[in-house]
């Protein structure tokens, strides 16, 4: 490269080559692709003080217009702009497959050279039918041309750099491109070739690795499909819930922010929260009644209701009870039968009373198994599940699925995590403690906490009061969810502050239009909802 440089006009060219050292940095710090190619684009007009240009990037056989400027024509199209580009792709082979080299930009990536053209209306070679007709539509005078392959650092081209126009620094006549803005515009695309493929090829790994993600979720989907939905709405309702923090301009978390490298992180937690329940056995999340196993046992205990039917009727025909007696304990054993299936159901927190009839009927009646032996009417495992106080689980199922948040955090603490994804196993591990320690796998307090974690502990709760797919439960309306979620707040099981932000910027409401069905979503009353508190004047 050096051999070069005594053919070159050194005047200003240490501060151009300044400048493209600030460009370089620039570009190695930019994680949008439209940006960077707009960057890209631009700093070659300016260090060669073009008129316009167009950046190509190859896309198979043919190179497709990327971004697009011309300062005299006020033309700005592509990259951050919005604006499409209309022009057709340049072909880079012809109809019989040969190479198409009278295109100045096809030319350049079959000879992977650059081509510095003074003027097009007298250069030979080339055809420039498209560009002299352009010109005389639009009246302008495309005349110097400088178009310079970009090579990433396995030598393939991924793109062309076109520059039309040099301007005179001094005059702003048209003129060529000097050796020296040649120069500076081969460095320029190689810096930018070299960014922009280390740009795609971080875009590819993220997007692999959020694919190994899904991956994981449509593992759990596929286990159970009631908490593959979960898996995906946690993830929304956290980033709702922290983007409404950082909007807040009152209270105390009135100076939290993110940024973008922030967001990501938290998203990739939100994705990642529940990938220890790929573990946790299927009969256990999805256990819908308390006698479900793989099958719902209720249908034994209905048999053995049908046996002592029968066995009653028998007794009545021999004449071991009156027909009085029979009507009056087959009428108890419907109702016992009643009791037991809504008690199997799970869906209201036992009474001691209840608890002592299920005790009561499992020694009230007596049946014969295979082998002839006078059994309990329940087993001492039904007389388990039955009593359960609240839901469908016991306490060992309850373990079971508790236990996933620390295969979670193992998983998660065991990957190597790049610097701006380092949290990830904290937020993602965080979403079952409590404000008050009380929680678990580690029973952390308020201040050990992140924010982010705190966030997403609330939206776990919030998502799974208001979920419509579970199978042991209705989805709770509005009002019930937050109502819930304000009596958790004054228990200090949720993050006061966080609670707050979730209503004053109406976290809810958003979410609700969302995943919510329409008879769920009713008029909240906030000023009958548990620990609201509103809002202090700004």
């Amino acid at each position: 490269m050096n051999e070069r440089l005594p053919a070159l006009d050194h005047s200003g060219l240490t501060d151009r080559l300044e400048q493209l050292l600030g460009i370089g940095v620039a570009l190695s710090r930019e994680r949008d692709i439209n940006k960077l190619l707009e960057i890209i684009l631009l700093a070659a007009k300016d260090v060669t003080n073009a008129d316009g240009g167009t950046l190509y990037r190859m896309d198979g056989k043919v190179l497709k217009f990327a971004i697009v400027r011309n300062d005299s024509l006020g033309i700005a199209m592509g990259g951050t702009t919005g604006v499409e580009i209309p022009f057709y792709p340049i072909q880079l082979f012809l109809e019989g497959g040969e190479k198409n080299t009278k295109m100045v930009a096809a030319y350049a990536v079959h000879s992977s050279k650059s081509v510095n053209i003074a003027d097009a209306y007298t250069e030979e070679g080339f055809d420039f039918s498209g560009t002299k007709a352009f010109d005389k539509k639009t009246g302008y005078g495309s005349h110097s041309f400088l178009t310079v392959p970009m090579k990433n650092h396995e030598n393939e081209i991924i793109g062309v750099l076109q520059l039309i126009n040099a301007k005179n620094r001094v005059t702003g006549e048209v003129q060529p491109f000097s050796a020296s803005e040649q120069y500076l515009a081969e460095s320029l695309a190689s810096q930018a070739a070299i960014a922009l493929t280390n740009r795609l090829l971080i875009n590819h790994l993220e997007a692999l690795f959020e694919s190994f993600i899904s991956l994981i979720n449509a593992a759990i989907d596929d286990k159970s499909p009631y908490t593959g939905g979960h898996c995906n709405r946690v993830p929304e309702l956290t980033m709702m819930l922290a983007d409404a923090v950082t909007k807040t301009r009152v209270g105390p978390l009135k100076d939290f922010k993110m940024t973008e490298r922030d967001r990501y992180e938290l998203r990739i937690a939100g994705l990642l929260h529940d990938c220890g329940k790929i573990t946790t056995p299927v009969h256990v999340v999805d256990k819908a009644t308390k006698l479900e196993t793989i099958y719902d046992r209720i249908a034994l205990v209905d048999t053995r209701f049908e046996v002592v039917k029968r066995d009653l009727q028998i007794a009545e025909l021999r004449g071991f009870i009156t027909e009085i007696e029979l009507a009056a304990q087959l009428k108890q054993v419907e109702d016992d039968r009643a009791f037991l299936r809504h008690t199997n159901i799970g869906g209201e927190f036992m009474r001691d009373e209840d608890v002592a009839r299920v005790r009561q009927i499992s020694t009230s009646y007596k049946w014969t198994d295979a082998s002839g032996n006078d059994c309990d009417f329940l087993s001492e495992d039904e007389v388990k599940n039955l009593t359960i106080r609240a839901g469908t689980l016991t306490t060992e199922e309850r373990q079971v699925i508790n236990h996933h948040i620390d295969l979670t955090i193992d998983m998660l603490e065991a990957l190597p995590w790049p610097k701006h994804l380092t949290n990830v196993p904290e937020y993602a591990g965080g979403h079952h403690e409590r404000m008050d320690g009380k929680g678990y796998p580690r029973g952390l307090t308020r201040e050990q906490m992140s924010v982010q974690a705190r966030c997403m502990g609330i939206a776990d709760i919030f998502e799974a009061l208001t979920a419509k797919d579970r199978p042991y439960k209705k989805g709770k309306t509005l009002t019930e969810s937050l109502s819930i979620l304000g009596k958790m707040k004054l228990g200090q099981h949720v993050d006061p502050d966080l609670f707050d932000v979730f209503v004053w910027e109406r976290v809810h409401e958003t979410y609700a239009k969302q995943y919510m069905s329409p008879e769920q979503i009713d008029d909240v009353d906030l000023s009958k909802i548990p620990g609201y508190v509103p809002p202090p004047a700004h």
